[in-house]
């Protein structure tokens, strides 16, 4: 991915428009109209146009994600036109992968072919479960049978590298319907599955509800048969929340897990560039008025030192079930890995939550259930 002319960078764009907003989500979306959606576009456009030449030169897109919100909710011709302009001002590399979002409900066989036309050859697909009633109680506005339509629509007009998102440990579920709706997506095979536990956000509608949600030894027991059950299907787990068959790891997650450049776009889109970390505003007409000067835009800017990139290593690297190799740390900070993490290293070796692996350190079966713990215990003080 990276040779002596050009660095690996991804590219994240944000599309913050909903149909519904969902009763568990808080990201940064919410519904709006046509009007409201071309104008932010346009801005969206103004924005890409505007990036520094210097934050352009020498670098080569490997990866773009376009999430969000709902992705499929806004025009294909807008898509397509984002992509457009993305090329003309970026040098792309020969096999990037480039991910849309879409929810059931949303797609048309005319959009997906718009989409393929555009370049992307990657779909990400939220089902969150196989239960009409789990999809009706999350306040998702598809269901079942949505789903099937997409997924068969998008294989007939030639996507063969589909991501579907499914949610455990939702209010009302059994151990036994997790598993039955995991079967039924896995089945389908595609090439990635995302599975992730319900988590409960401050602020949204779930957060003021009494919500009967499964035990933790329930959760516990769904999260952990989710590897067996899709090694059955010819998924390999290679993160937390993430499971793929050979060949298909989606690649824009694993450059953030490592640690690559990537420039957000879009509102409140953050990026990691240049040793810095920053984020663009999250008001709308902010964004919309100064978004064609990307300075006047991004918030929070920092620059990491050397001890916050070491953190930034252990606990993004981490969370690839391969771990994080000594030999690399070495490489990028110039020191041996047991100098800086020996202690915490062996403390949770001696567990049972780490394990050694020739040069690699992961995290264990069981320490992957108290990976947050574990994980907080990297920064230094």
């Amino acid at each position: 991915m990276k040779n002596n002319k050009t660095v690996p960078i991804e590219l994240y764009i944000h599309i913050p428009f909903c149909a519904k907003k969902c009763d568990y989500c808080d990201f940064l979306s919410w519904p709006a109209g046509d009007t409201a959606q071309k104008a932010y576009v346009e801005a969206l456009l103004s924005e890409i146009r505007g990036i520094p030449q210097e934050e352009r030169a020498g670098r080569e897109v490997v990866s773009v994600f376009i999430g969000g919100g709902t992705p499929s909710l806004i025009e294909a011709s807008d898509v397509e036109r984002i992509l457009e302009t993305l090329r003309k001002l970026f040098s792309f590399s020969a096999d990037t992968e480039i991910t849309i979002e879409a929810n059931p409900g949303t797609l048309t066989r005319e959009k997906l072919k718009v989409y393929r036309r555009a370049g992307i050859n990657r779909l990400s697909i939220g089902l969150q479960s196989a239960e009409n009633r789990e999809l009706e109680m999350l306040g998702r506005i598809h269901t079942w049978q949505d789903f099937l339509e997409s997924y068969q629509e998008a294989r007939d007009t030639g996507f063969a590298n589909i991501n579907v998102d499914l949610m455990f440990a939702v209010p009302g579920q059994t151990y036994e319907k997790w598993i039955s709706s995991l079967r039924t997506a896995a089945a389908l095979k595609p090439e990635h599955i995302s599975a992730y536990s319900l988590i409960i956000e401050p602020g949204t509608p779930f957060a003021e509800r009494e919500l009967d949600l499964p035990d933790e030894d329930t959760e516990y027991r769904m999260y952990e048969d989710t590897a067996a059950v899709l090694e059955e299907y010819g998924f390999g787990q290679y993160e937390i929340s993430n499971y793929a068959r050979k060949g298909y790891r989606c690649r824009h997650n694993i450059g953030y897990w490592n640690r690559t450049e990537y420039l957000g776009i879009g509102l409140g889109a953050s990026s990691f560039f240049g040793e810095k970390r920053f984020r663009n505003t999250e008001k709308m007409e902010e964004y919309l008025r100064y978004s064609g000067c990307p300075e006047r835009i991004r918030r929070d800017i920092v620059r990491l030192t050397l001890i916050e990139q070491e953190e930034e290593f252990m606990y993004l690297g981490l969370r690839m079930t391969e771990g994080i190799r000594e030999e690399e740390f070495k490489r990028q900070f110039g020191t041996d890995l047991k100098t800086v993490y020996g202690e915490v290293l062996e403390k949770y070796r001696g567990m049972g939550f780490l394990e050694k692996n020739g040069d690699f350190w992961r995290l264990s079966r069981k320490g992957i259930h108290v990976s947050n713990w574990i994980l907080a215990d990297f920064l230094q003080e």
